[in-house]
């Protein structure tokens, strides 16, 4: 074996070595959330806009104090089931800043349809500075930007316990068993019966939960339902393509005996 070789082997040996007994530790202190059953999951799996509303309904009253999610759009809302009256009413409950006007100032306006969800900072140090030093991130895609996304996102918001014995918590941290190293400065952001549910629904942190991930998983992947019902149509043909294939393929071998 090449000696140059031989060596970058041995140093990535002694690396792993080295660095094995940390990674087994980090992964026996790590709890993995609970897998559940979503409407959306599975080959034929679809988005159940009433959790879609109620969903954003908690964003909006819940998460939209301290998090943004700048990538979606009011008018994007009536994918949710709202229709065009209901979507510029709930745009021009929110003031946006536009500009700049004839004098080169920036204003401030009701927003409209077109605009994405505004911010609830001015800016990332604004954010920081409201939220103990680390600015709370943009939720437009967070369920993709975390290892099992919706099971991940749910777990962390009803994951929320008192310490266990030995451990300690600094000013401003809380213990969630999901979060890694179970320390995090978000206090626990829903209660029950925090948020009046108008079809019905049960007022609990399990239920709030599961209808807001639903809302972050259709705001992550707003396309997946016609996605499926591509890859459906694109199989169904695919199915009737090879049978024909089949016959002809059948045919020719039959006049040829």
């Amino acid at each position: 074996m090449n000696r140059a070789v031989f060596s970058i082997l041995a140093i990535f040996a002694l690396f792993a070595v080295v660095t094995m007994p940390q990674a087994v530790q980090a992964s026996e202190g790590t709890v993995h959330p609970a897998q559940q059953s979503w409407h959306f999951d599975g080959f034929a799996g679809t988005y159940d806009r009433g959790a879609l509303q109620r969903g954003y309904k908690i964003y909006r009253e819940v998460c939209s104090a301290c998090h943004s999610m700048k990538r979606v759009h009011f008018r994007n809302l009536e994918a949710l089931g709202y229709d065009e009256s209901q979507i510029k009413t709930i745009a021009s409950g929110y003031n946006v800043i536009d500009g700049p006007n004839d004098e080169g100032d920036m204003y401030e306006r009701p927003a409209r349809p077109s605009d994405a969800f505004p911010s609830p900072f001015p800016n990332k140090n604004a954010a920081k500075f409201a939220n103990g030093g680390a600015a709370p991130p943009d939720l437009s895609l967070i369920t993709k930007a975390r290892h099992d996304g919706p099971n991940y996102v749910f777990g962390l918001l009803t994951g929320y316990e008192e310490p266990p014995h030995g451990e300690t918590l600094n000013d401003g941290q809380h213990w969630n068993k999901y979060f890694p190293g179970h320390k995090l400065a978000m206090a626990p952001p829903l209660s029950d019966d925090q948020v009046a549910y108008e079809d019905g629904m049960p007022q609990t942190v399990e239920q709030y939960a599961r209808d807001v991930v639903q809302f972050l998983t259709w705001a992550a992947d707003p396309y997946m339902e016609e996605r499926k019902r591509t890859g459906l149509k694109t199989l169904i043909f695919l199915l009737v393509l090879a049978g024909v294939m089949y016959a002809v393929k059948r045919r020719i071998w039959a006049d040829q005996h």
